[in-house]
């Protein structure tokens, strides 16, 4: 305690004068401080490995909220402000870039639109009550990859991911079965998209008609009606497709569906999810209902 204060104290008083007064030597003041120093440099050592190591884990996508929660969960408990002093201290920052942006093509065909039934709300109380969904546009030296993706709000899961050369209904009615497939909803299952021609097509909209799902759409040019879908995008866009150059369209697909099933699914933690991944979360709350 003595040594404490005399270093809180140390810019106002000489250290020389309260070691008289408290009657202690300066020898046994520096060598606890420079302990105490030397134990401090050990743990951001040690920690600073456990960053990096966490960084390159996730792909080097991961910013100090993301690694800060992390740590917590490994049972070292530190603040972000700590995490982020070290992460700029040794040149580790999440490696994203944005490049470009395409939306895909309103087709008006009033007897195929359907009102907007999730109205911003971007949440759902149980799996596959609203799923999300949109287009996205990849580059490779072969030409443009359509990236068709279904996302499930309440968990932020992909359940349905379908990629091709050509952009039409058949490219989001086969991410729709996918998504049935692997998913089995019952009637009623909400899915929300823009106002696509792909969207508004008599194929699409007859495939939802036969398997009991409500079509939800977005007001025309406004993206902020689908954000959890564009945000998926975004992340899938930094993430992985601004740091590579396909050749072919074979690379992307393999890589995409490797991002999606493989990392973002069952390890990228999210914000929104308390820091867990889409089926940890899922598996978390099974098993809290089954209880």
């Amino acid at each position: 305690m003595i040594f404490e204060f005399m270093k809180a104290n140390s810019a106002e008083f000489e250290i020389e004068k309260m070691a008289k007064i408290f009657k202690v030597s300066r020898a046994g003041y520096y060598r606890h401080i420079n302990k105490k120093q030397s134990i401090r440099a050990q743990e951001t050592k040690a920690l600073t490995e456990k960053i990096k190591l966490i960084h390159k884990r996730h792909r080097e996508v991961y910013g100090s909220p993301r690694i800060c929660a992390v740590l917590n969960k490994m049972g070292d408990k530190c603040s972000r402000k700590r995490v982020a002093k070290i992460m700029h201290q040794n040149n580790i920052q999440a490696k994203m870039r944005k490049v470009w942006k395409f939306t895909t093509k309103s087709f008006q065909r009033p007897s195929h639109l359907a009102p907007n039934l999730i109205k911003q709300n971007f949440s759902a109380s149980a799996k596959n009550k609203t799923w999300v969904s949109d287009i996205t546009y990849v580059r490779t030296r072969e030409g443009w990859l359509y990236v068709s993706a279904i996302l499930d709000l309440y968990s932020r899961t992909i359940v349905g991911l379908s990629m091709g050369d050509s952009i039409d209904s058949s490219l989001v009615i086969g991410s729709l079965k996918q998504a049935i497939c692997h998913r089995k909803p019952k009637a009623g299952l909400i899915v929300h998209t823009d106002r696509g021609c792909q969207y508004t097509s008599s194929e699409y909209q007859q495939f939802l008609s036969v398997h009991g799902i409500i079509p939800s759409m977005s007001a025309a040019g406004y993206c902020y009606d689908n954000a959890a879908m564009e945000s998926f995008f975004h992340t899938l866009k930094t993430e992985l497709v601004y740091r590579c150059n396909f050749d072919t369209r074979k690379n992307a697909v393999s890589s995409i569906f490797e991002y999606v099933e493989v990392f973002y699914n069952r390890n990228r933690i999210h914000s929104t999810l308390n820091y867990l991944s889409p089926l940890e979360f899922e598996q978390k709350n099974s098993l809290a209902v089954r209880i």
